[in-house]
Formats: C-alpha cells, sequence, structure tokens
C-alpha cells in the first residue's frame, strides 16, 4: 500500500455534480451528490472474483479507473512487479534474459557474439523502463496537486509527447496527446496531465484504449464539467512492417460531459488543439 494520500481522501468541491454513466463499468454509475463531506464510493478490490468475466487490466467488471492502492487497470502481474524485492527484481530480468536470448537464436544470430552478449540483458532492463507505467501510483503522480479554485473555464495542456508499444506487434508507437478538462471547482497541477498520459502509454497500448483511459481516470479523479482527450500517432506496427506506409497517422479521441454533449464546446477543444 501507498504512503502518500490516496486521490480519494481530497476534499470534494461543493459544486453538485450530476449522476453519470461511467464507461469503464459496462453501464454502472457513479454518483457524487451536493454534500461538501462526499466521499469517493468504495472501489473494487484490484483484480475480479474468480470467473468474472472480464480478465483484470481490461475495462469492465472488476476493474476501476484508480483503485485504492492507486493502480490503474493494473495488469494481473502489476501488484506482484511493484512489490517485488531486489532479489526478485534480479531473477525477473534474469529470466527475461534468457528468453531474449532465445529469440536471437531463434532468428539465427549467434547470441555469444561480441555485439551480442549484453543485448539480452540491455533489452529486459528496457522493456521493463518501456512498460513501468503498469506499477506506477496514481497517488504518487498525483501527490496532492488537486487544488479547490474558482474556475470553469476550458483547461488544455496540447502536444504532449508519448511513447508506447502496441500490443500486437510489441513494436513502437509514438506521437502527441492534448488533454483538455473544464473544471468544477477543482484543479489539477498542469504537469500532472502529463505524467497520467506518461504513465498510461508506458504499458502494452491500443491507441483507443490509451485515449479512453486517460479520460476516464481524469474524470473519475476531478469530477469536472467535461473531459476531452485527443490523440495523433504513427505506429511502427505499419511503417515498418505489414502495410508498410510511412507517414501516415492515427487520430483518437475521447470525450465525457460537456466535450460530449455540446457540440459547440467540442468544437472549441478540437480547434485549439489543432
Amino acid at each position: 500500500m501507498d504512503n502518500s494520500a490516496s486521490i480519494y481522501e481530497l476534499p470534494l468541491s461543493n459544486a453538485k455534480t450530476e449522476a453519470k454513466a461511467d464507461p469503464a463499468f459496462s453501464g454502472t454509475t457513479t454518483t457524487a451528490t451536493d454534500s461538501p463531506t462526499s466521499t469517493r464510493p468504495q472501489t473494487p478490490s484490484i483484480f475480479p472474483p474468480s470467473g468474472a468475466a472480464n480478465k483484470p487490466g481490461s475495462e469492465g467488471n472488476g476493474s476501476h479507473p484508480v483503485d485504492l492502492n492507486g493502480l490503474s487497470w493494473p495488469s494481473i502481474g502489476a501488484e506482484k512487479r511493484r512489490n517485488e524485492s531486489e532479489e526478485e527484481r534480479e531473477a525477473r530480468l534474469a529470466k527475461m534474459s534468457g528468453a531474449v536470448k532465445t529469440l536471437l537464436e531463434c532468428i539465427g544470430e549467434d547470441p555469444d557474439r561480441e555485439g551480442l552478449l549484453k543485448t539480452p540483458e540491455r533489452y529486459a532492463k528496457a522493456l521493463m523502463f518501456l512498460t513501468k507505467g503498469y506499477d506506477e501510483s496514481m497517488n504518487n503522480i498525483m501527490n496532492g496537486a488537486i487544488f479547490n479554485e474558482d474556475h470553469e473555464e476550458m483547461v488544455i495542456v496540447r502536444d504532449i509527447d508519448v511513447y508506447s508499444l502496441c500490443e500486437h506487434h510489441l513494436v513502437p508507437f509514438c506521437g502527441k496527446v492534448s488533454i483538455g478538462y473544464i473544471p468544477n471547482q477543482r484543479v489539477l497541477g498542469l504537469s500532472k496531465l502529463a505524467r497520467v498520459a506518461e504513465m498510461f502509454s508506458r504499458r502494452l497500448q491500443l491507441q483507443e484504449r490509451l485515449t479512453k483511459q486517460i479520460a476516464i481516470a481524469l474524470d473519475e479523479i476531478l469530477h469536472p464539467q467535461g473531459v476531452a482527450v485527443l490523440i495523433e500517432a504513427s505506429h511502427q506496427c505499419m511503417v515498418m512492417r505489414g502495410v508498410q506506409k510511412p507517414g501516415s497517422k492515427t487520430i483518437t479521441s475521447f470525450m465525457l460531459g460537456r466535450f460530449r454533449t455540446d457540440p459547440k464546446t467540442r468544437e472549441e477543444f478540437l480547434s485549439l488543439v489543432k
């Protein structure tokens, strides 16, 4: 368990928030009242019950944007990875290095030649860094940087660089994300928007899921009037291989609240992030 304060211990604003459908819960709803003493609803455990329809980490029943440990849609091994000892970490890296050495042999290479001697260990460490978002805690990322503020106009941080790995081919996709929200008496430190995007991108991902996870997590934390996320990225799985189309871009967006219901608000956001 994190020693940092949970985001659910932070005070809610006095502003009334409508009951809203949470897209991460297949039709279930989360409701906040206008009482200043309202608290966040109890969140599910990290992993769903045995036999649940959805696996850990999926956006369905049994998973949650932010659980009580601060983990967000954790994979099945996230908690173990996060809490492992130094000896366990070394054993993990050794196992990964052995797997990489096998891959080198399978493609016809000599893993014992000079240039490849340390490649298995290097790649194992690199992959742990590239997937560090699995065991990062939202509590640590927020670090208390949620403030009560009488501001109800759009806040946008645009062109945040993101780097991720396509879960289908384990090759990179990278691009820029723009995040906007309309506060409901609570604002977030600007750098935290970039940190949230970084946390979710440092996983095996789909761009569609990445876009959605950023938006839903921010909505869960801030209860704003609306959240909008737009990502434009280049996928090496269709540049280096497959259809081989350099220069192609994939654009995804996800809107909640006023950005979804009010066309003028959505249009304003899209025009500002161009």
